[in-house]
């Protein structure tokens, strides 16, 4: 498949461990030129960790909001950026919860923030607990993590107490296919 808009040059202009960000100077179809500047991160996962009529949620302090935050367990392996899905999920589940899932559902796979960015998520439900502990790495120094009944979470997002995109979508996905 080619590509609408052509890449002309491209050059790293910020780099870390979590991202990198690249500007490209680009021609459209037009031969107008500009600029298109992207960040590349790794994919991530999202875990809906369900059990009967409740929901395992973390929060922790979001340092470019200033507040802590009410969402679903995720994240990503800097360290393997191409870690099998199913394997993070659970890493990711395990980590920030203690919960050990014997059953998973694969809910389906979305971009964060296309416009900007080319990190994708997988999103997945995942039943039948066993706790273990959390091991939280030190970016999540304070994390904790809240059983919350369904109905509550449907409030909590109405009322605009959860404003994580990737929680919502991942809710409102996993209900549109008839999973939850």
């Amino acid at each position: 498949m080619s590509s609408e808009i052509k890449t002309l040059s491209s050059k790293v202009v910020y780099e870390n461990k979590w991202m990198r960000v690249r500007e490209d100077a680009i021609e459209r179809p037009s031969g107008q030129q500009g600029i298109y500047s992207v960040m590349e991160k790794p994919d991530f996962t999202v875990v809906i960790p369900i059990q009967d009529d409740y929901v395992y949620m973390v929060e922790q302090y979001r340092y470019p909001v200033e507040k802590r935050q009410l969402e679903f367990p995720q994240g990503t392996w800097e360290e393997n950026g191409q870690a099998d899905p199913a394997e993070l999920a659970a890493g990711e589940l395990q980590e920030e919860t203690g919960l050990l899932a014997k059953r998973w559902t694969h809910v389906g796979y979305q971009y964060l923030a296309y416009g900007f960015c080319n990190q994708g998520y997988h999103i997945w439900i995942a039943t039948d607990f066993t706790m273990t502990e959390q091991n939280l790495d030190a970016e999540e120094e304070g994390l904790t993590c809240h059983k919350i009944r369904l109905s509550e979470l449907d409030e909590k997002i109405k009322n605009g107490e959860i404003l994580d995109a990737t929680t919502c979508n991942a809710l409102g996905l996993a209900r549109l296919k008839g999973l939850i």
